[in-house]
């Protein structure tokens, strides 16, 4: 969409945030996060301190997007979404169609079973991808 994307995480992160389209990469673990500069937007998946250090870098009538529940800081003179997924059938089969096209790539990790699920999801070691529950055999 012509966007600069600056992708944040930990080092372990970079390849993966350059390989699915970032520009740029912030190790938020040994690079200033306040270096970027002024943004236009910020999608935030992280919530907390990030969140709030990466709202106060937005311009004047940027936006904050985020998607883990109502943003706890907003942009000084911009727009705050909070993006929530309410899915349906067709919304579904139509990223179905954009993977199986190569329009888009995923980033699945382990494939659980659903009497597998808690674990999968609440597991202590650091994993590569997001977990995927098989609900049918």
């Amino acid at each position: 969409a012509g966007a600069y994307v600056i992708g944040t995480g930990r080092a372990a992160d970079r390849q993966k945030a350059i390989d699915f389209g970032a520009n740029a990469f912030v190790d938020l673990d040994n690079d200033a996060l306040e270096d970027v500069g002024r943004v236009d937007l910020v999608f935030d998946v992280i919530g907390g301190d990030i969140q709030k250090r990466s709202t106060a870098l937005i311009r004047a009538g940027g936006t904050l997007v985020t998607a883990v529940g109502p943003a706890e800081a907003r942009p000084v003179d911009g727009l705050v979404i909070d993006f929530v997924v309410e899915s349906d059938r067709a919304q579904l089969s139509e990223i179905v169609q954009r993977v199986r096209d190569g329009r888009l790539r995923t980033n699945i990790g382990k494939v659980a079973r659903l009497d597998e699920a808690i674990a999968a999801f609440n597991s202590t070691e650091r994993r590569a991808g997001k977990p995927v529950i098989r609900v049918r055999p």
